[in-house]
């Protein structure tokens, strides 16, 4: 006899299991892609003149005080990646590439960022991090954990770079479970560009594009993203304060 009874409810979260090999293949592979994002946005609408450059979608929104920020459509979804620019001078790419990395970004994102630790070292410049923000963060971040990789590469102009995603969310889960009370964001190709120029200064390019997953309206991620692209100013001052670099452990 059939019964009318519903299935019983089950998990159905997905998971993988990689090796460190295939995990170091994978970021690789998807890296260089963010790479390249990450050193065309250096280098589009450099004449500041407020308009979309050519189909690159880049469009600035403010200009002031040596100061850039300009958004662009990402894909086909409503969300927007936003780019910052910024001239610092008497500050080194080496000084500022201390900081200019995953953790210290996001203690700038919610000061309740209750963890940001690396939980895997893949290579020399390949790491991965989790972040994790608690139940006092603003709504964007409120329980909101990350599962990202970090890539640092020096380019053979000098130009240091650092790029930041989200891993997949099935290897994200086999890597690391998700806690049953926190929502998994995406940080979609975000990073670091940091030119140095002829005297001792730099020029420094932030891309975030992040989704934070959960119910919150489009149009409040987007103004909040914004914000985001703000950060750099207090990352210069970190870097003045702590010019060493920056050792990391592993948790």
């Amino acid at each position: 006899m059939m019964s009318n009874s519903s299935p019983a409810p089950y998990n159905t979260t997905r998971s993988w299991s990689v090796s460190d090999d295939s995990l170091r293949r994978y970021v690789f592979f998807a890296s260089e892609s963010c790479i390249q994002e990450l050193l065309s946005a250096s280098e589009s609408n450099r004449d500041w003149s407020g308009n979309v450059n050519g189909n690159d979608g880049w469009k600035v929104l403010a200009f002031e005080d040596g100061v850039e920020i300009s958004k662009r459509r990402s894909g086909s979804d409503s969300f927007h990646a936003f780019r910052s620019r910024w001239l610092l001078k008497s500050v080194s790419p080496e000084q500022f590439i201390t900081v200019a990395n995953a953790i210290d970004a996001a203690k700038q994102w919610d000061s309740d960022l209750v963890e940001a630790r690396y939980i895997k070292d893949l290579d020399e410049n390949l790491s991965i991090i989790r972040l994790r923000f608690g139940e006092n963060a603003k709504p964007l971040f409120r329980n909101r954990e990350f599962i990202v990789y970090e890539r640092r590469e020096t380019m053979d102009d000098g130009t240091l770079v650092v790029a930041i995603a989200s891993l997949p969310k099935e290897m994200a889960a086999g890597l690391h479970p998700k806690q049953n009370n926190s929502i998994r964001g995406l940080l979609m190709q975000s990073g670091w560009v940091v030119e140095k120029l002829d005297d001792d200064s730099c020029m420094i390019t932030y891309v975030v594009q992040l989704d934070p997953a959960g119910w919150l309206p489009k149009f409040f991620v987007n103004r909040f993203n914004t914000k985001l692209v703000m950060i750099i100013e207090n990352l210069w001052k970190e870097a003045q304060a702590h010019p060493s670099l920056i050792n990391h452990e592993i948790g």
